[in-house]
């Protein structure tokens, strides 16, 4: 048993051994097999990365090559164009080299001619010197106080002869100068019509009967002072039959107050509403008519292409005054004798006729700066486009600025001729109408005014304040701040009232 367990052990054993060693043949074979078949997948391999590698190093090379060409070709170029300049740039240098060989042999010839020159000039020299020697012991006298003898005898000559001659000049000069000037100024004025304008400060407004009297002054005066206040006139209502008279020193206020007055009557309802309506609508009128009396001037005269702005400043004119001369009839009559005067001396005779008409334009600005009237008025027509010699003409026809025309001589001569002529002007009233807007302006200038009106001659200042700005207590003290100031700084007769208004309002409407 044991026998037979053994023997089967060992049957076991070397069964196991066959296996192994069968199994250990089998897989090496296997791996031989597949081991050669790796190597060939690996040649083959090889070979395909090979022949890529290869491949691209092909293509490189081409790009490389193609790259080395082109830069050799750059090169090559670049080589002709600094060949081609160093060629130029040697050609230049024998140039320059033969133009200073040259230029070294003219300097050469002109030295040896420079000292032939200095040679002859030394032998010049000498011969002038002995020649000076000679005619000093001939005359008697040295050079230099031959010269000065003859230097003096022909200043002397010349003095006299300049002195002579600059005589004759000038008297010929004045002789013909007054000559000419006096009959081109006597025939200006004899073809120009001259009329004598007179400004007053009063207007008349003639009424049918005294009942309409009372009507304009109301129920306890309060149609009157609605006039006043929203006129600025004084309205005196007297014992005069079927006349009141309305006081003021600026015209355009007393026609505003005389249309005004002549249309409540004509409507028959006066009353303060009405009254400022009214006035209201003939401002607008006036302002209406100053345009058309602007552009009825520029007409007349031939005057085109005015501005607008500048029309209505002419229009303007028509209601201020200087030296109680009426300023658009000054004007007209100044256009008028530059024209006359222009075409006498042969210059544009247009243009002096517009630079005559605008001349006085600065003396009717909206605003009032400080300026003067022909610093003012050079400006206005500087805005508004004028000519260079017209604005000149404007500005310096009272010497303010430098005149740099033939037109600013002749606006200032025909201003003077209008200005001059007996009974053109009339300087109180002048004075009188300055002290009033004085009066005004200086009022106005307070906080809080809204309006000033100078009344009675000068006599009243009435000053309107905004309610809203100023309480009735301040209205006192506006008052006597406004009193000290006019006797610190104005000059005038009597005395003044100050009377300070102040008025609330309240306005609804019912609808």
């Amino acid at each position: 048993m044991e026998i037979t367990i053994i023997i089967s052990i060992v049957a076991f054993i070397v069964g196991g051994l066959l296996v192994w060693f069968i199994m250990r043949f089998l897989f090496k074979s296997k791996h031989d097999s597949m081991l050669r078949e790796a190597e060939k997948e690996a040649e083959v391999i090889k070979k395909n990365k090979l022949l890529e590698v290869k491949e691209k190093f092909l293509h490189l090379k081409a790009d490389l090559e193609k790259q080395v060409s082109a830069r050799n070709s750059k090169i090559q170029s670049v080589e002709a164009r600094l060949k081609q300049k160093e060629l130029s740039v040697n050609q230049r240098q024998e140039d320059l080299q033969r133009r200073n060989a040259e230029i070294d042999s003219i300097k050469e010839n002109l030295n040896t001619q420079l000292d032939l020159v200095e040679k002859k000039k030394q032998e010049l020299d000498k011969l002038h010197q002995k020649e000076v020697e000679q005619l000093e012991i001939l005359s008697g006298l040295s050079a230099d106080e031959a010269k000065e003898r003859l230097i003096e005898s022909l200043k002397d000559e010349a003095k006299s002869q300049a002195t002579s001659y600059i005589n004759e000049i000038v008297e010929e000069a004045k002789m013909t100068a007054n000559k000419e000037a006096k009959k081109i100024v006597i025939q200006s004025i004899q073809r120009v019509a001259t009329e004598t304008a007179i400004e007053n400060s009063i207007t008349v407004f003639h009424i049918e009967s005294d009942e309409i009297k009372g009507r304009i002054i109301g129920r306890e005066g309060r149609n009157i002072r609605a006039l006043e206040a929203a006129t600025g006139i004084e309205i005196i209502v007297d014992d005069t039959p079927e006349a009141i008279v309305l006081s003021g020193f600026d015209p355009v206020r007393r026609e505003v107050a005389r249309l005004a007055l002549h249309q409540l009557v004509q409507d028959g309802r006066i009353h303060p509403a009405r009254i400022e309506e009214v006035v209201a609508k003939v401002r607008k009128q006036v302002e209406e008519e100053v345009i058309e009396t602007g552009k009825r001037t520029t007409i007349d005269l031939g005057v085109h292409g005015l501005h607008p702005e500048l029309v209505r400043l002419i229009g303007k004119m028509k209601y201020r005054s200087s030296y109680g001369q009426n300023l658009l009839q000054h004007a007209r009559e100044t256009a008028n004798l530059c024209a006359v005067m222009a075409s006498e001396l042969g210059l544009n005779p247009k243009k002096a006729k517009r630079a005559g008409l605008l001349h006085d334009i600065g003396k009717v600005p909206d605003d009032e700066p400080e300026l003067p009237h022909a610093i003012l008025g050079m400006k206005l027509c500087e805005k508004y486009k004028e000519k260079p010699d017209i604005c000149n003409a404007v500005g310096a026809h009272h010497d303010e600025v430098e005149m740099q025309s033939l037109l600013a001589p002749i606006v200032q001569v025909c201003d003077a001729i209008s200005g001059a002529r007996p009974g053109a002007r009339r300087e109180i009233v002048e004075a009188y109408i300055k002290r009033l807007n004085d009066l005004e302006q200086l009022a106005l200038g307070y906080p809080g005014v809204v309006k000033t009106y100078a009344i009675q001659a000068g006599r009243e200042l009435r000053v309107i304040v905004g309610a809203d700005k100023i309480d009735d207590k301040d209205t006192e003290n506006l008052s006597n701040e406004i009193a000290k100031k006019i006797q610190d700084e104005m000059t005038y007769p009597g005395q003044v009232k100050i009377t300070v208004i102040r008025e609330t309002r309240a306005v609804s409407y019912a609808k």
